[in-house]
């Protein structure tokens, strides 16, 4: 551990010979001298010496002691220095020292031993005065540190909050991890799924807001589940219903099939929970659409207030396949077959009038309800 340095003393007088007697008796005792012959001098050494302590004499031509003192403590960065006033005139002089700001006096002639321990103790305090700053100034970086770290913290939780509303946790973390560009606007193609519950407004309409939330909060239970196992991207999610997408912002390589496969567990999943419904007297079922084409995507709202959006008509053919989807039923458009029917089984349902289509669509049955890995 290094030893501290020698206490650097500032020894202020206009007599040389005043300055070389103090010398001879301060540098034996392990103090460092530097000297200055006017007030002015003493300044301009407190700055560039930064001594630990002044020893001050009062009658100076010019500036005196009381005037350099003054000087001393109007600075913040020696407000602290120790200063004691050497004089010859102890009474009158202590009284217009304490009003400059001293902090000990020693009058002439004086006494070795009594100098010596004044200096010592007040270099001592004024290495307290010293640890305690440097501490302080070191806590205050550390808490600037701890509140820069917070803010990252809460601006990460308010990201990763706002990314969780259309993301599952896992991709989250990935476009928290890889930064906002992910969300700039691009364009992607896309499997597109849409799920909804039949006989709702009746239902809504006709049942207590109880009851309502009750068969609310099982089907986002079990849609919430098969939307984090399957990676999906959630465009819109309502009480009734739910828009999610495939292969953005992370890409996969069967958007399309791992869209089927969350198709069939859909149908699986809401077979038991219709059945529940039905025994309490709620005419509920549920179709599903889905499509594969090109949309654009990216980051829409305003300032507080973003969500990840995507434009095209793959959302409006799924959305369509789904409202002439029949109860229970899974329809898929062509390009969404053409990748699937190889693994799952298909039948044709013939060329759909779908609204917003200038043309029929041929649409797809899905026939298979076997699970198939994500």
């Amino acid at each position: 551990m290094a030893s501290e340095p020698e206490p650097r003393i500032l020894v202020v007088d206009d007599v040389p010979a005043n300055v070389r007697l103090l010398e001879a008796i301060l540098v034996p005792e392990g103090y460092t001298v530097v000297s200055a012959s006017s007030g002015p001098e003493a300044l301009e050494a407190v700055v560039a010496a930064r001594p630990d302590l002044v020893l001050l004499d009062v009658q100076m031509a010019g500036m005196n002691g009381y005037e350099v003192c003054r000087r001393i403590r109007e600075s913040e960065d020696t407000a602290l220095l120790p200063v004691v006033m050497v004089t010859s005139h102890e009474a009158e002089a202590r009284i217009d020292g304490i009003r400059a700001g001293a902090d000990d006096f020693v009058t002439k002639p004086f006494d070795k031993q009594e100098l010596l321990l004044r200096v010592r103790s007040l270099v001592r305090i004024k290495r307290y005065h010293d640890t305690i700053r440097a501490q302080a100034a070191e806590l205050a970086e550390w808490n600037h540190t701890l509140e820069q770290r917070v803010a990252d913290q809460v601006e990460q939780l308010e990201q990763s909050a706002r990314l969780r509303r259309f993301l599952s946790p896992t991709l989250a973390e990935v476009v928290l991890t890889r930064g906002d560009d992910v969300l700039e606007s691009h364009r992607r193609e896309l499997a597109v799924l849409f799920a909804d519950l039949r006989g709702w407004t009746d239902f809504s309409v006709s049942t207590e807001p109880e009851e309502v939330m009750g068969v609310v909060g099982s089907f986002h239970a079990a849609m919430g589940e098969l939307i984090h196992r399957y990676e999906a991207t959630v465009g819109w999610f309502a009480g009734d219903g739910l828009m999610v997408w495939f292969n953005d912002p992370i890409p996969c390589p069967d958007p399309a099939a791992r869209a089927v496969r969350m198709a069939l567990e859909i149908r699986e999943a809401m077979s038991a929970l219709t059945a529940v419904w039905r025994r309490r007297g709620h005419e509920l079922d549920f179709s599903v659409g889905v499509a594969l084409g090109y949309a654009t995507i990216g980051r829409i709202g305003f300032e507080g207030r973003y969500d990840y959006g995507a434009v095209g008509s793959v959302l409006n053919l799924a959305s369509r396949l789904c409202d002439a989807a029949q109860p229970g039923q899974i329809l898929i458009s062509r390009r969404v077959c053409a990748e699937v029917e190889d693994v799952v089984g298909v039948e044709p349902v013939g060329a759909l009038e779908l609204k917003g289509f200038g043309k029929s669509v041929d649409a797809f049955a899905v026939l298979d309800t076997v699970r198939l890995e994500v």
